[in-house]
């Protein structure tokens, strides 16, 4: 009977992450726009699946080596699985199952760093399961993972990676080599999604915090040198076998590369030192308790029952250190921070439970604790009442007054808004607001989500064509072969449905068209193609689109081009 219930226990957690998971990643998946980074990923997966090499990408028919493949053949790879779509929600899928893999590789690598503290004793496991809930929330992993691009398989490998090595460490000598050699397959599939950067950002941090002055820890991955020098060998093995198909193939196009994105380390998006020091409110609605688990004198006594508090906010500041110190820096480079703060909030969260639970004096009104719990559930009420007034002053249609979303988003408003005030702000019940925050973040993806493409073509001039729509005239969809004159941006090339490789023609080979091709360029096609183009073919059809949605976007034209009989 305990087995059985025990069973059902864990069926219940989950069930619980899995829930969480489809409405974190997947619910309104293709909402968004398509950024930069993402239009990258899916123009070279697109020319892969048209027939273009995986092993040496390309991106509109130029060589890709600056970023590894591992990401675009898992889009490639799902296109072959159901067809060629420009469907970006269905083309999001693989990031979102990354996402996922995120969750539970961290669920795994949380109880393994959770599971013999004192704190556990009553609720085995209970630690880690917040953790992965936390995670699976959290503001910067909800929107990388519903961004088809490279970090997200990235730190997802590479957290399961960490797992594996934890657990191959924990266990006894002859059991520690597959979960070590699983350790080296994951990291070495983390190097295939972005080169170094997840062992850099990630993997060192974790273990210099794991082992630097812990020498139980050190002799344990003594005691397993053999599995471990399996784990680094595979690692490298197969994390370097690309580049070294790469380096043998297009050596010299790869060193361009390398220098290019070596040099970009410090002289592309530069930001101060600083940059990252709000880090912990891309935890989105967990961020107060983050701050607070940060705080040592506050936290440590409190956490440290309930997982190695000194490991783990080692992890995340020697993780902040390391990505300080490098001059680029972007927002979404601070995902790897995202696990081992999940992992903190969890540590607290445990702790206020276990206080409910226990009825200690430390929940007494003016205690610390008790001021944490309300503030947090203050803000959330704050956030909660406003989430249908925005609805309404956005003014956008199917969101407004008298809407189904309006009227859901208010019902859980009021629901919520209600509870909060007597079950989280006057009786700190810990549960309650970790309910309400799971139950918002849902609120916010399934009603107010749909409502990102409104708010980003807010500024839309009307009648005012983008690529997509020119180039739906069936005079230019039915033309095969379609060049640029000018270098064009990767975003139009996803835009245009197809490669749009820059073409510089000479008059002779003007000459020998005997197809019509489509030209697109920055000047009318007749300013750009050279002298004499006249007498070999003409200008059938000509239009213009703008590159993005504002009037100020700046204009391109597009043209095609039938040889003279």
């Amino acid at each position: 009977m305990a087995a059985f219930t025990l069973f059902h226990a864990r069926l219940g957690r989950v069930l619980t992450v899995l829930g969480v998971c489809l409405l974190s990643f997947f619910v309104n998946g293709g909402a968004p726009g398509i950024s930069l980074m993402e239009s990258r990923n899916l123009v070279a997966a697109r020319e892969m699946v048209a027939g273009g090499s995986w092993l040496i990408p390309t991106m509109n028919q130029e060589l890709r080596l600056a970023k590894p493949p591992l990401p675009t053949w898992a889009v490639a790879g799902w296109q072959l699985l159901i067809g060629p779509t420009e469907n970006l929600g269905l083309l999001r899928v693989p990031a979102a199952l990354a996402a996922t893999l995120l969750v539970f590789f961290f669920w795994g690598l949380a109880r393994e760093l959770t599971r013999n503290h004192p704190g556990e004793a009553t609720a085995p496991g209970r630690t880690a399961w917040l953790a992965a809930l936390v995670l699976a929330t959290s503001l910067l992993v909800v929107t990388t993972g519903r961004e088809g691009q490279w970090d997200i398989f990235a730190t997802s490998l590479a957290v399961g990676g960490l797992w594996r090595l934890m657990g191959g460490w924990q266990r006894p000598v002859w059991a520690s080599y597959w979960w070590l050699a699983g350790a080296g397959i994951l990291l070495g599939m983390a190097i295939l999604s972005k080169g170094p950067v997840p062992l850099y950002a990630l993997v060192l941090p974790f273990l210099l915090a794991y082992l630097v002055r812990q020498p139980a820890h050190r002799q344990a991955v003594r005691a397993r040198a053999g599995g471990t020098v399996l784990a680094v060998g595979l690692a490298l093995v197969i994390g370097g076998s690309w580049p070294l198909y790469v380096w043998l193939k297009v050596a010299p196009a790869a060193r361009a590369v390398a220098r290019v994105e070596i040099a970009s380390w410090g002289e592309r998006h530069t930001q101060p030192v600083w940059y990252y020091w709000p880090f912990f409110a891309f935890t989105g609605l967990w961020a107060l308790v983050a701050l607070a688990a940060l705080v040592w004198p506050y936290a440590r006594p409190r956490l440290r029952g309930f997982l190695p508090y000194g490991v783990v906010l080692g992890w995340v500041l020697l993780a902040l250190l390391l990505l300080s110190i490098v001059p680029e820096k972007k927002e979404r480079y601070m995902l790897p921070l995202m696990p081992p703060l999940a992992l903190l909030v969890a540590g607290l969260l445990s702790y206020w439970q276990n206080l409910l639970r226990t009825g200690r004096p430390e929940l007494r009104d003016n205690s610390p604790d008790s001021w944490l719990m309300r503030t947090w559930g203050a803000l959330l009420l704050l956030l909660l009442l406003a989430l249908p007034i925005v609805m309404v002053l956005t003014g956008f249609p199917s969101f407004g007054w008298g809407s189904l979303r309006f009227g859901l988003m208010l019902l859980l408003a009021v629901g919520l808004g209600a509870g909060l005030v007597w079950q989280g702000i006057a009786r700190r019940r810990v549960n309650f607001l970790i309910g309400t925050t799971l139950l918002m973040v849902a609120g916010i993806l399934v009603l107010v989500m749909p409502a990102y493409p409104l708010w980003e073509g807010r500024r839309d001039v009307p009648g005012q064509r983008q690529l997509r729509q020119v180039g739906q005239a069936p005079a230019l969809r039915a033309v095969q072969r379609w060049y640029s004159l000018d270098t064009m941006h990767v975003k139009q090339v996803w835009a245009a449905g197809r490669a749009v490789p820059i073409w510089h023609p000479s008059v002779a080979q003007l000459a020998s068209l005997s197809q019509p091709v489509v030209v697109l360029s920055a000047q009318p096609a007749r300013q750009k193609l050279p002298a004499g183009w006249a007498g070999y073919f003409r200008i059938s059809r000509q239009d213009s689109f703008y590159l993005d949605r504002g009037s100020k976007s700046g204009v391109w034209y597009i043209a095609r081009l039938d040889a003279v009989r």
